[in-house]
C-alpha cells in the first residue's frame, strides 16, 4: 500500500490499532441499530395490511401517501391516481425512495455508517480496511451530493404526516392519535435541524444585519442543529413505533385507548 495508513510517512505499525479499550462498541451498536430499522421498515412496508384504522382515522407513516387503488378505503387521503399495484410494489412507493434517499445522505447518517459499516474508519487511532479514498466524488457517494433535493421532498412529506395526523383528531382522541402527533413533531425536529436546511436559511448571506428574518431562522434552526444526532436516533425509534402501534390495532391484537 502506498496511501492511506500504508503511506511512506505513515508510521510502520503492524497492527490495527494499540487502543485497548472497547473501541468497536459504538460501531456495533450503529451496525445493529441501523440494521434492526432497515428490517423491520423493510418488512412492513412489503407487508401491504394492517397499515390503516378505520374507525379512528390512524394511517402509519410507512404507507403515507397511499395513492393507487390498491390503498384500503378511506386511506387514500388525496385520492387514489394510480392503478392497482403488483404485491412486490410497497404502496407508499411514491414517498419512501426519497425519505431513504434523505436518510442515506444525511450529514450524520453519512459518518454513522461511513464508520460503522464501511469501517472509514470505525474509530479513532484504528487503521481502516481501505488501500485508497476518492471522496464523494464517484458513484455511489456522488449521490451524498443530492441531499439538499432530497430535503425539499422530505419537507412535502412532513406536511402530509402533519395532516395524517391532524385527522386523527377529526375521530376524537385516542393514543393512537398522541403517539402520531408525538412522532411527527420529532419528524419535523430532524427535518429542520437538517444541514441542508441550515445552509438554506441563512448558509450563503453575507450581512445577517440585512436580512434579520433569515438570521433569526437560521439562529432557530443552529440550536436544532446540535441536536440532528439525537433527533436522528429517535425518529427511528419512533418511526417503528408508530407503525407498531397502527399495526397492533388495526390488527385486533389490542385496542386503543380513547380519552375523547
Amino acid at each position: 500500500m502506498t496511501s492511506g495508513v500504508g503511506a511512506p510517512r505513515r508510521a510502520r505499525i503492524s497492527a490495527r490499532t494499540l487502543r485497548t479499550d472497547r473501541w468497536w462498541l459504538p460501531p456495533l451498536l450503529t451496525n445493529l441499530g441501523l440494521l434492526t430499522f432497515v428490517v423491520y421498515a423493510g418488512a412492513r412496508s412489503f407487508m401491504g395490511k394492517w397499515y390503516w384504522v378505520e374507525e379512528y382515522g390512524y394511517l402509519t407513516p410507512f404507507y403515507s401517501p397511499c395513492l393507487s387503488e390498491s390503498c384500503l378505503p378511506g386511506s387514500s387521503h388525496f385520492g387514489t391516481p394510480l392503478p392497482e399495484l403488483p404485491g412486490w410494489i410497497p404502496l407508499g412507493f411514491v414517498a419512501l425512495p426519497f425519505l431513504l434517499g434523505f436518510r442515506l445522505t444525511c450529514y450524520y447518517y453519512r459518518k454513522a455508517y461511513y464508520r460503522s459499516v464501511w469501517q472509514s474508519p470505525p474509530a479513532c487511532a484504528v487503521a481502516e480496511p481501505h488501500g485508497s479514498y476518492s471522496g464523494e466524488t464517484r458513484l455511489p457517494l456522488i449521490v451524498q451530493n443530492a441531499h439538499r433535493y432530497f430535503f425539499y421532498v422530505a419537507l412535502v412529506v412532513s406536511v402530509i404526516n402533519t395532516y395524517d395526523a391532524a385527522l386523527s383528531f377529526t375521530h376524537g382522541v385516542g393514543l393512537g392519535s398522541l403517539v402520531l402527533t408525538t412522532n411527527v413533531i420529532l419528524l419535523w425536529g430532524y427535518t429542520l435541524s437538517c444541514h441542508s436546511c441550515r445552509h438554506i436559511a441563512g448558509g450563503r448571506l453575507k450581512h445577517f444585519s440585512k436580512h434579520p428574518v433569515r438570521y433569526r431562522a437560521w439562529t432557530l434552526i443552529s440550536k436544532l442543529n446540535v441536536r440532528h444526532m439525537q433527533l436522528a436516533w429517535t425518529t427511528l425509534a419512533t418511526l417503528m413505533l408508530t407503525d407498531l402501534y397502527v399495526m397492533l390495532v388495526a390488527s385486533g391484537a389490542i385496542s386503543d385507548l380513547r380519552f375523547f
